[in-house]
């Protein structure tokens, strides 16, 4: 195969357009020794991967008589680096190569003498030593360590002069993705040769219908303004902290339903328990008027409307419409309290309870007394970024109401809490959200999001895994 045949080939190969332009700007690069660093950021599920992989087969498939190597690294090697290589060895076997192509070492896929070698860009990774001779990818590159690939993975091409590729979506300021990004645009201000690729969920869909039908589903779980949506389909950067909820979400919290004391036959309820810490139990409630922003146990009580018909993957509808909180009371005396009022005044088809630290003795408990409906929640920094990103869906979307004012200490406490909710961006799309500890609690936020997780997981009676 020759260059001149490698470049038309693409249009042979399932590439769409904005690929291509990608691939064709690359491929020039390579075969012109330009030595050119591209970012490219294609919306979620828009073929980054196909055309990394199409790329690196047709590479790999020009320099098969050469004792050259192509590096691909990616933020883990299980499931990210796995799933690429598996990638190439579909597309070397769909162009005829089965049998002739060979996996070395777990980690290398070689086709004649040359090499495309798949490393991990975990911090922990040990992959000084290797040399890039005709290609340097990097994927997902928003989520690699700007340290790492400095010192581990640039200095990789540096006696070649390699191409490289950062794929990735945005996400803040702060990632390899974004500082690679103003580079090239700024590159591109001063020469005029194009190093920045942008593809929204617009483009993509502009080529793919069903793509099309899938992100506007998307659109309509998470919001328009949701993080993920910003970040991953219309590759908007977020920048930095601030506020959990504006005041458009806060608006669309609020709802025009009354706050019950009980609930009634045939409706289905669900609850959410964010436990106080033990270091502040025991000191009686006559403390709240000296520590009014003492940390609380609470219960926020939902009910639950489905969507109708037979699409039962959506999410229900959920209304706000109790709340219970004890302050300086230990968990041992709530726990005949907590039983009675999620299974005789309630009758909760679940309650997602906090199940950190001195949470799991209680979540064992209501386990024991409750039954599967129960289910403990440990937090994790993980776990409590998808917990927030569903409480920011559920919000967006209109699925979560609050009931109406009732002029109650519960009900000013929650909107107090709603209002100075915060947010943190961290790297790998994930978040923190919080009340700044100066200014008090988040009990009833952390209860309000336990209680979207719980109405998560429960589906109509009759649908499966109910």
């Amino acid at each position: 195969m020759t260059r001149e045949s490698a470049e038309a080939g693409l249009s042979r190969r399932r590439l769409r357009p904005y690929q291509r332009e990608v691939a064709v700007a690359v491929l020039q690069s390579v075969f012109g020794g330009k030595g050119l660093t591209f970012s490219v950021e294609i919306a979620r599920q828009g073929g980054k991967n196909e055309l990394s992989a199409q790329l690196e087969l047709l590479l790999l498939t020009l320099y098969m008589g050469e004792p050259r190597n192509l590096i691909k690294c990616s933020p883990t090697f299980k499931p990210q680096t796995v799933i690429s290589m598996m990638r190439l060895k579909d597309r070397l076997n769909d162009a005829g190569f089965n049998g002739i192509w060979t996996a070395e070492l777990g980690y290398i896929v070689r086709l004649g003498n040359a090499r495309a070698i798949f490393l991990s860009a975990d911090e922990s990774a040990n992959v000084v030593g290797n040399t890039a001779h005709i290609l340097l990818e990097i994927d997902e590159s928003q989520d690699v360590s700007q340290d790492k690939y400095t010192k581990e993975f640039k200095p990789m091409g540096a006696t070649t002069n390699v191409t490289t590729v950062h794929y990735g979506t945005t996400w803040d300021s702060a990632t390899l993705l974004e500082e690679v990004k103003q580079a090239n645009l700024e590159m591109e201000r001063k020469d005029g040769v194009r190093r920045h690729f942008r593809y929204d969920w617009e483009e993509v869909a502009r080529h793919n219908p069903d793509y099309l039908a899938y992100v506007q589903g998307e659109r309509e779980r998470l919001g328009e303004n949701h993080p993920l949506f910003l970040t991953q389909y219309r590759l908007l950067p977020i920048h930095g902290g601030g506020g959990f909820l504006n005041e458009q979400q806060r608006a669309q919290l609020q709802g025009e339903h009354a706050r019950e004391r009980r609930g009634e036959k045939g409706r289905v309820y669900v609850a959410g328990i964010d436990l106080a810490g033990e270091a502040e139990e025991g000191e009686g409630d006559s403390l709240r008027g000296l520590r009014p922003r003492r940390d609380s146990t609470v219960v926020t009580v939902g009910e639950l409307d489905f969507p109708g018909g037979d699409d039962v993957l959506r999410q229900p509808r959920v209304k706000v419409i109790e709340h219970y909180r004890w302050t300086g009371k230990k968990h041992t005396d709530l726990y005949v309290q907590l039983v009675d009022i999620l299974k005789n005044v309630w009758r909760c088809r679940r309650v997602v309870v906090d199940a950190t630290g001195v949470g799991e003795p209680v979540s064992s408990f209501l386990r024991q007394a409750l039954g599967s409906r129960v289910v403990p929640f440990t937090f994790t920094q993980k776990a409590k970024s998808e917990l927030g990103f569903s409480l920011l869906a559920a919000v967006n979307s209109g699925r979560l109401k609050m009931y109406r004012a009732d002029g109650s200490a519960e009900y000013r406490e929650f909107w107090r809490e709603m209002e100075l909710a915060r947010s943190q961006y961290r790297p790998s799309q994930t978040m923190n959200f919080y009340v700044d500890p100066s200014r008090g609690h988040d009990d009833f936020l952390m209860s309000l999001a336990l209680l979207v997780e719980a109405a998560g997981k429960c589906t109509p009676r009759g649908a499966r895994g109910n």
